[in-house]
């Protein structure tokens, strides 16, 4: 029987989570039996992934759906705190479980500007926009759009913003599943992306966002503990307390030692080395408006069954997203502490050749990924690292310059930089995966419910019925999703270049006109869409010029730049441009009607229940 949003199921939360929580230690406390017994190591990585999917497919197949609501706004009655973890693990994608801490190793200081750009992005969220839209009503973003500006013009525009920013995002997350999946399973990346996907479908096809709902709270469990149980260990076995957010100034001042002893720049603890301080800025603007911009995110607040609700969600979400970010910046110093320790203790600074660590043969002979090199090349066997290295004049070992890791496995592999068991490395692992999983169901589902009411059900079929409407988003969903991975077997770019990438589309295509929609009842239909329109030419022009030039292919020459900002921050030219154009359009075409703008004058009413009565 499907679990009821409402009645036992609601009034039980607490109870059905605690037991959830409690099996999922229990289960953890097993794997790590089972490696002191021996048990081989394959089996238990696999155990992860099989038991974590398990339980996700559970909830999802538990939680389906035939009611329009609940499938596009899970009923509207996800209480604050289990919204805001779920917005939590909504958010807390493959980048920032995979890339964050990576950026943060690679980068050192300039990384930040991820952090204070992500987490600044939610105060927007909760000041401008997540209490109006949820009082607005409606089930998906371009709904806002095409109600508020009078017409399926405004609503098209939407969605074309929404489906470039959602699927170049979900591209991410599933390339970050076929990371995990590829090196957690031992299966070709080919494949592995689409593993993953089975798993995104699981949770999302049956039961939309009802389903995708209390499949994210378990998954933020998962993934929190996946991300703080490694950082907590650094922390203890260095300096003997359990609270690495304490220990990281000393960690930091331990690595400006090891980088002046190995002779490397001091990146970690001096800004601006890797970015300009406009890039560091600008790319701060660009994801704190894009945060607040993102249909997948602004969703999530259509769920909580009141206003007041939105606003105390979004500071739940704030807090579960805070936990994360608040560590990774630790955890990518321990991190590199550990792995600078290997050269620093070493004879003459040099890693021997007969020392090299097993996790970096394993990660370094991934198929098809440049995740570890040696003295340039792949590291896949010992034999390939000592004839390149002794190439470079290096007899014996190789030093610390002579390592690169990727971005994207620093934190799936820290446990064995550190020394950690088995168990611990399949949970880092279940914890990335589940990270990966949320956001791409998220996404999935605010493309396909925009393709399926919008496009479907408001322009092409207004009489369809329920069976139709809901059989047409399972149908887009999948064919979304398939395509999404096709296009992440091509490995376009890093994880968080691809996410920072759909932060800006975003933030040019929709900042504009929704904040515009809820604070100047003067906006116009024809202004917002231009805006719209011009926000995001602006920025995918420059995006696409500034990676791949006019061939649409990278490293031509025929690539160009503007003032020197990287493509991660192209937003900074669309937004202005979609604010001039709306507010110049609008002031010199006829006013909204003044039905509309009494309208959106009650939509800024703290108090009231939904503006707009949807039909089922």
């Amino acid at each position: 029987m499907a679990l009821s949003m409402k009645g036992d199921f609601t009034d039980n939360l607490g109870k059905i989570y605690g037991i959830y929580v409690g099996g999922f230690a229990g289960f953890v406390i097993l794997m790590a039996l089972a490696s002191m017994v021996g048990v081989p190591d394959q089996f238990i990585l696999w155990a992860y992934m099989a038991a974590t999917i398990g339980i996700y497919a559970f909830i999802g197949i538990m939680s389906r759906t035939a009611v329009v609501s609940e499938y596009y706004v899970a009923g509207r009655s996800v209480p604050a705190v289990y919204n805001g973890m779920a917005t939590g693990a909504d958010w807390m994608s493959g980048a920032s479980f995979v890339g964050m801490a990576g950026t943060l190793f690679v980068l050192g200081y300039d990384g930040l500007s991820y952090v204070l750009g992500w987490t600044g992005g939610y105060v927007l969220v909760a000041v401008l926009l997540a209490p109006y839209l949820r009082k607005f009503g409606a089930y998906t973003v371009p709904d806002f759009l095409g109600t508020r500006y009078g017409g399926n013009a405004a609503r098209l525009v939407g969605i074309v913003v929404l489906f470039a920013c959602s699927f170049t995002y979900i591209t991410a997350q599933v390339y970050a599943s076929g990371i995990i999946a590829s090196q957690f399973l031992g299966i070709d990346f080919n494949y592995a992306v689409f593993a993953g996907l089975a798993g995104i479908l699981v949770c999302s096809m049956l039961g939309g966002m009802k389903a995708v709902t209390w499949t994210q709270v378990a998954q933020y469990i998962v993934l929190i503990v996946a991300y703080l149980l490694p950082a907590v260990w650094m922390s203890t076995v260095q300096f003997g307390i359990p609270i690495p957010q304490l220990t990281y100034g000393g960690t930091l001042s331990a690595i400006a030692e090891y980088e002046q002893m190995l002779e490397v720049a001091r990146a970690h603890v001096v800004p601006f080395q890797a970015m300009t301080p406009l890039n560091y800025f600008t790319l701060i603007f660009c994801l704190m408006v894009g945060t607040a911009s993102l249909p997948h995110i602004l969703m999530r607040f259509f769920t909580t069954p009141t206003v007041r609700e939105a606003r105390k969600s979004v500071g739940w979400s704030l807090f579960f997203i805070f936990l994360l970010y608040f560590t990774a910046p630790a955890y990518a110093a321990f991190s590199k502490y550990n792995l600078m320790g290997l050269f620093a203790n070493a004879e003459d600074f040099r890693l021997a050749f007969t020392a090299i660590p097993q996790w970096m043969l394993n990660w370094g002979s991934i198929e098809g990924h440049q995740l570890v090199t040696i003295c340039g090349v792949k590291a896949e066997s010992v034999a390939a690292i000592q004839a390149a290295c002794e190439g470079l004049g290096f007899e014996g070992g190789f030093p610390y310059q002579q390592l690169t890791l990727n971005n994207d496995m620093i934190v799936l592999s820290t446990p064995s930089i550190a020394g950690m068991p088995i168990w611990v490395v399949g949970l880092v692992g279940a914890g990335g995966f589940a990270a990966a999983l949320s956001t791409a169901d998220g996404l999935l589902l605010a493309i396909a419910n925009a393709l399926s009411h919008d496009v479907y059900y408001k322009m092409i079929d207004p009489k369809a019925d329920t069976k139709r409407r809901l059989t047409v988003a399972k149908v887009l969903l999948v064919i979304v999703a398939i395509a999404a991975a096709l296009l992440a077997q091509t490995k376009p770019a890093d994880i968080l270049s691809m996410v920072a990438w759909a932060f800006s589309i975003a933030a040019a295509g929709l900042f504009a006109p929704l904040v515009l929609g809820v604070w100047w009842k003067r906006t116009t239909n024809m202004g917002a869409i231009l805006g719209m329109i011009a926000g995001f030419g602006v920025t995918m022009f420059y995006l696409i010029g500034n990676v791949y030039g006019f061939d649409f292919q990278k490293g031509t020459g025929d690539e160009f730049t503007w003032f020197g900002i990287a493509a991660i921050s192209s937003g900074i030219f669309g937004v202005p441009a979609a604010f001039i154009v709306t507010i110049v359009v609008s002031l010199f075409t006829p006013a909204p009607s003044q039905e509309m703008q009494e309208f959106v004058d009650r939509l800024r009413t703290p108090k009231g229940g939904n503006m707009m009565v949807q039909t089922h």
